[in-house]
């Protein structure tokens, strides 16, 4: 599911896809401070200024504090957070005009707990 990673991809990389299927099937937890959830929609997105919605909840973090994208640059622009909701957050943003064709995370950051999800753009 493209659309929704927990933040544990740390975890993934650390152990491989094999030993990150095993972390799975045990149901091992990302460890505290990356366990909120974070999807945005639409993704893949198709042209530049697109409005994108980022909802998840906090995996236990306090709220939805901050919405960061990119390294450098951001990827997003106009970012509100419409819901702060632990449980359920709802933000909006729009593509950076300047944004080409690849992939770039959309991190979360939820006072106490971040979360990170993939954006792919074709534009």
């Amino acid at each position: 599911m493209m659309g929704k990673i927990l933040a544990g991809v740390a975890l993934m990389a650390t152990f491989g896809l094999s030993g990150a299927s095993a972390l799975a099937a045990d149901k091992v937890e990302p460890p505290q401070g990356a366990r909120a959830v974070v999807q945005v929609s639409p993704n893949p997105t198709t042209r530049s200024g697109q409005e994108i919605t980022i909802t998840g909840d906090c995996g236990g973090g306090k709220r939805l504090k901050q919405v960061l994208s990119g390294y450098g640059k951001p990827v997003l622009e106009d970012v509100r957070i419409l819901d702060d909701n632990p449980k359920g957050f709802t933000a909006k943003a729009r593509i950076a005009k300047r944004v080409g064709n690849g992939v770039g995370p959309v991190f979360v950051d939820c006072d106490g707990e971040a979360g990170v999800v993939l954006l792919v753009t074709h534009v």
